[in-house]
C-alpha cells in the first residue's frame, strides 16, 4: 500500500475509541499498509494518555467523545508531556460543529478527520502527521478562524509571542493563518514555493509549533489575524 510522507520508517499509531467496531474497523484499514503498526487501542481518553506513555506511539488517532475523559482533555494531557518524542495527535469523529474543530486544534492536535474517510486517505493522513504535517483543509481552517473570531473574547493574547518574527515571517504566518497554502503563500509573496516554506519553518522553530495547525491557532490568538 501507499502512504507517502515518511520513508520507509513504521509508523507506529494508538488507536483511540470507545466502540470495539469502529477501532476493529480502523486497525484493519491501517494495518494494510506495512509501514503503519498499531501498537495499541484504548478505549477512553484516560486510558490513551497512560498507553500514550507507555508505548510512545508516532501518531495518535484520538475520538472526541468518551466516556472518563474526552478526546480533547486527553489531547491537552498527552501533548504537555514536552518529550522531544511526543506524538502528533489527529482527532477522529463523525462530528463537524466547528466548537470541536477549535478545541482540538487548541488542544494541540495536528488535524481533524471526520470518521467516514476513505481508508487510502486514512493512510495517507497517518504518514503526514507523522512527517510533521497538519491536516487542515482549507474548509477546516475557515470553519475554525469563524469560531475563533466568534468566541466571547476576542482580544489578542500575548501578542509579544511574534516579538522575534522577521516582518517576512510575520506576514508568511498572517498567510498561514488564512488558510493559505505554501504555494499560494509564495504567489502572494512573489517568492517561490521553497522559500515560503522556509519562512514558514523559521517562523515555527521560534514560536515552538509543531506545525502549521498550531500556526493558525497562535496567528488568530496573537491578533496577527484580526477578526473580521
Amino acid at each position: 500500500m501507499t502512504g507517502g510522507g515518511s520513508g520507509d520508517r513504521v509508523v507506529r499509531v494508538l488507536l483511540v475509541d470507545d466502540q470495539a467496531l469502529v477501532r476493529a474497523g480502523f486497525r484493519l484499514v491501517l494495518e494494510r499498509d506495512e509501514r503503519i503498526e498499531v501498537v495499541a487501542e484504548a478505549t477512553d481518553g484516560a486510558a490513551a494518555v497512560e498507553l500514550a506513555e507507555r508505548h510512545r506511539p508516532d501518531v495518535v488517532l484520538m475520538d472526541i467523545r468518551m466516556p472518563v475523559l474526552d478526546g480533547i482533555e486527553a489531547t491537552r494531557r498527552i501533548l504537555t508531556v514536552g518529550r522531544p518524542d511526543t506524538p502528533r495527535v489527529v482527532v477522529l469523529t463523525t462530528y463537524e460543529q466547528d466548537d470541536y474543530i477549535a478545541d482540538a486544534l487548541q488542544a494541540g492536535a495536528s488535524g481533524f478527520l471526520l470518521k467516514d474517510v476513505e481508508p487510502e486517505d486514512l493512510r495517507r493522513a497517518v504518514h503526514l502527521v507523522a512527517a510533521g504535517d497538519a491536516l487542515l483543509s482549507p474548509s477546516v481552517t475557515r470553519r475554525l478562524l469563524d469560531t475563533l473570531r466568534a468566541r466571547p473574547d476576542p482580544r489578542p493574547k500575548d501578542p509579544e509571542r511574534l516579538d522575534g518574527l522577521t516582518p517576512r515571517e510575520r506576514e508568511v504566518v498572517a498567510l498561514v493563518g488564512r488558510g493559505l497554502s505554501t504555494t499560494e503563500i509564495g504567489r502572494a509573496l512573489f517568492m517561490s514555493p521553497a522559500t515560503a516554506k522556509t519562512h514558514l519553518n523559521r517562523a515555527m522553530t521560534k514560536l515552538h509549533a509543531r506545525d502549521r495547525a498550531q500556526l493558525v491557532v497562535i496567528a488568530h490568538e496573537t491578533g496577527l489575524v484580526p477578526p473580521h
